[in-house]
């Protein structure tokens, strides 16, 4: 193998970009948010005016160039991958996938047609989302799981929600486990089919083993995915021995 290495731009090892929403609400470990969620660097691109309201509940199109453009600049400073900081933008994955050189992750819901395979045929996907209704046909086309047999629970009438959609500078996490436990809990009650979850919100994953703990299904999430991705981005070096 050469020894020579190739390079133009200007940093390097930043293998996973992050496009953020325009929000200040805390992202604690565990949350795409967090740098240190992650074992591995990511590099983060804030979109300036793409706050909730405009992606959760009017998924306004005009969001889609400024998401591409931010895509573009990261791809072009060496990210192998795109991520964003909002399960809801499944609405928008075909138009910025299909402009953008690198693989693109909009949603934690692109894997819940490969989850859905993995269950028995008699069970389905149960999705906890920010926001159940807002969270329609269009988002799930955009990821292709309209066909996808599930049952979806959202967290809008919890402190939690409340946090998010108002942009409050403070989150009770003992509340917020709490929250998402009796979503869960309920879901479970109402559909006892469900063989796995999947936390639409990039902001749910801190709450992932509590769920799993409670209800001992898979759960899967962004950063359940953002692994994923990575380990295909940047395969790993096997050592061991025979």
């Amino acid at each position: 193998m050469s020894s020579i290495v190739r390079g133009n731009t200007t940093n390097y090892g930043r293998p996973i970009g992050i496009l953020m929403l325009d929000t200040h609400f805390p992202r604690v470990p565990g949350d795409v948010g967090n740098a240190t969620t992650f074992s591995f660097p990511v590099v983060y691109r804030t979109i300036k005016g793409a706050d909730s309201r405009r992606v959760v509940v009017e998924a306004d199109p005009a969001l889609i160039q400024p998401f591409i453009e931010a895509a573009l600049e990261l791809a072009a400073e060496g990210c192998r991958a795109i991520v964003t900081s909002c399960g809801f933008m499944a609405i928008f994955q075909k138009e910025i996938a299909a402009a953008v050189p690198v693989p693109v992750v909009t949603s934690s819901l692109l894997q819940a047609g490969m989850v859905y395979k993995m269950l028995k045929p008699d069970q389905i996907i149960g999705i906890i989302t920010a926001r159940a209704s807002s969270l329609g046909e269009k988002h799930f086309r955009g990821v292709g799981i309209e066909s996808v047999p599930k049952a979806v629970y959202g967290i809008e009438d919890t402190k939690l929600g409340k946090t998010f959609f108002e942009d409050l500078d403070y989150i009770d996490l003992d509340l917020a486990e709490k929250e998402m436990l009796d979503v869960t809990d309920r879901m479970l009650a109402e559909h006892s089919n469900v063989g796995a979850i999947v936390l639409e919100c990039t902001n749910m994953p801190p709450f992932a083993r509590a769920i799993q703990n409670r209800t001992g299904l898979p759960v899967f999430d962004i950063i359940t995915l953002i692994n994923y991705v990575h380990n295909a981005v940047v395969s790993p070096e096997y050592t061991g021995h025979m």
